[in-house]
Parts: structure tokens; sequence; C-alpha cells
């Protein structure tokens, strides 16, 4: 049975929060929520006006159309683990796969379209009211069928909707994972789902509207442009501008947040000092260490990843740098070459 006390992981993206969900899901009594609320269309997840359950429904069935695009052009998303492989399943590679059915889903049952049937007959039932209820009601639900005692929930680029998520969980922890802003935003570059969206977003396509229906309509007028954003690398610093933006609007949401609400480590740690950093995470987040967990999630760091920034040209390195150096100082990072 859940505590009741509602968890998060935030970041931008390509921060090292992957790693940290599945290092957290070591825990036998944590269910780790991958990328529930990313995967919902952006001017509906946090609406303040009551919804019904068979609403919220529609929405989880729905896949979100970047991910489409770069899956039916072949591209590799490691956060997909959907098993298309297997015959027995639903879905084959290049349909429109729910959001939460590609990524979240599959991590917690070996069945996945079953269990994602049955959470959605759930929501079905659900009355009308505030979403922050319907969210509470799936995790206490996803936390109860799966015999587990807490849940913790991670989407990319969330430190972006902080602040919305302090609004519908005021009793929240949220844990913040951050790299340094140049290697992040790099890695986004080379990252299909972003190499594309981070593009669209600061219309290098002209004004395409970030919604289900915007992408979609999108996809269908003109599927050579995704084709080109996928096969080429657009300026970096639209992807240093997308993480510093990601960074500042958390930074601003976290002034309202009591201190002992609020806690964040860097990815540089958590990979080269694992043990210590996620002794602290679990005091911090409540959820013990027993059952050797923190051994087995340590044992899946794997040290520094080499830089990206030291490669770039010089041009593309000063447009880069002059792109996070901002944000970097918010946290507390030095912007210089030997910034970690």
């Amino acid at each position: 049975m859940s505590d009741g006390l509602a968890r998060f992981v935030v970041g931008t993206g390509r921060c090292g929060s992957t790693l940290l969900s599945r290092m957290l899901a070591q825990n036998r009594d944590v269910l780790s929520v991958f990328e529930l609320f990313s995967g919902i269309d952006q001017f509906f997840r946090f609406r303040t006006d009551p919804v019904d359950g068979a609403e919220l429904a529609g929405r989880l069935r729905q896949d979100h159309p970047m991910l489409t695009m770069v899956l039916r052009r072949g591209a590799v998303v490691p956060e997909v683990v959907y098993p298309f492989d297997d015959p027995a399943t639903r879905h084959a590679p290049g349909d429109p796969v729910p959001w939460a059915l590609a990524i979240a889903i599959p991590r917690i049952s070996d069945d996945p379209d079953a269990l994602f049937d049955e959470l959605l007959a759930q929501v079905e039932t659900l009355p009308r009211q505030p979403l922050s209820a319907h969210y509470r009601r799936i995790f206490d639900w996803l936390t109860q069928r799966c015999d587990k005692r807490w849940w913790i929930e991670r989407s990319g680029t969330s430190i972006d909707f902080l602040g919305e998520l302090d609004a519908f969980f005021p009793d929240a922890r949220f844990l913040h994972i951050h790299r340094d802003g140049r290697e992040a935003a790099l890695s986004m570059r080379d990252y299909p789902v972003l190499r594309v969206a981070v593009a669209v977003m600061y219309g290098t396509l002209g004004e395409v509207e970030y919604s289900h229906e915007g992408l979609t309509e999108l996809e269908r007028r003109h599927p050579e442009q995704i084709d080109r954003l996928l096969e080429t690398r657009s300026p970096v610093e639209l992807y240093g501008r997308y993480w510093s933006e990601q960074i500042a609007r958390g930074h601003a949401a976290l002034q309202k947040l009591a201190p002992e609400r609020y806690m964040e480590i860097r990815f540089e740690d958590l990979v080269t000092r694992p043990d210590e950093v996620l002794r602290g995470v679990a005091d911090f987040l409540e959820i013990g260490t027993a059952d050797d967990w923190i051994d087995r999630a340590a044992a899946l760091a794997r040290g520094l990843p080499p830089t990206r920034r030291d490669a770039l040209p010089p041009d593309e390195r000063a447009r880069l740098e002059a792109s996070t150096s901002e944000a970097m100082r918010l946290l507390g990072r030095e912007p210089g070459p030997d910034a970690s």
C-alpha cells in the first residue's frame, strides 16, 4: 500500500534521469514509472478544469506523433521497450503505439497490453474530477496492482513543468538530476526524438503547434521535412537554448518549494560515486536501503561518458557555450572546460 507521498525525478532531456530511474527500480518496493507525463499532450496534461475518466483514457490511448515519426523511420529510441518482436503483442513496428504502452508499462509488466487495458478500464470508471486526483488514482492503482509500496514518476524534460507538478502535488518530493548543459544539449541533438522535436519547436519548419493534432498534421503534409531533420543536424545553439530555458523555468518554480521538498544531484556524481549519491537519494525519498538494492543500482553506473563538446569546431563550440552559460550558472556550474 502506498504511503501517499508523491515522489518525482525531474530533469531536462538527456540529463541521466533514465539511468536514475533504472537504478531506483532496483528497489523491489519501488514502482518506477517512466515518462507518464511527457507523453500526454502538453495542452491537456495540466488542465485545471475537471475531466471525466473517459476523456483521460482517450488521451492515454494516443500515441505521441513525434515518437511515431522517428520510430516509423527506423530510428532507435532506447526508452521504447515495448516488445514489438513478440508475435503475441498487439502492435507492430511503425504503429502509432500509445506513449505509456511504448515506454512505461512494459517496464513494470511482462504482459504490457493486458496491464494497459486493465489500467484504461480503471481510468474510464473514474468520475469527473481534477486531473490531479486522476493522476494520484493512477499511480496508487498501479502501485497496488504491482505489489509495491512507493511510486516515483520520472519524465524527460520535466524540470520544464516543475511548477505544474508542484501545483498538482503540493506535498511531493522532487529530486532534480542535472548534467553539464553543453553535454546534455549535444546528446539531445544526437538523440532522434529530440533532434527532430527541438528543431520543430524552434521554428525550423515554420510555425507548428506542438500538439497531437499539430504534429499529426505536420507528418501528413510534410513527411519529407521530418526525413530531412532526422538525417541532418540543426544548429547546436537550438539545443543549448532549449536546455537553458528548461533550467530557467525550473529554477523559477524551485523558489516556491520548501527546502525539505527538493534535492538535486549531478549526473557526473551519480556515475562516478553511485553508492554515496544513492544513499542520499534513498534518505531524501524515504525509500530505505533494504535488500541491497543500492549495490545492484550502483552496478548500473559506467562512469563518465566521453565528452562531445571537445570535438566541436571552435565556432560551433562558442555558440554552444553562449547558449548554455547563464543556465549553467543558475545550477552553480562554472561553464569553463572543466565544469562537471
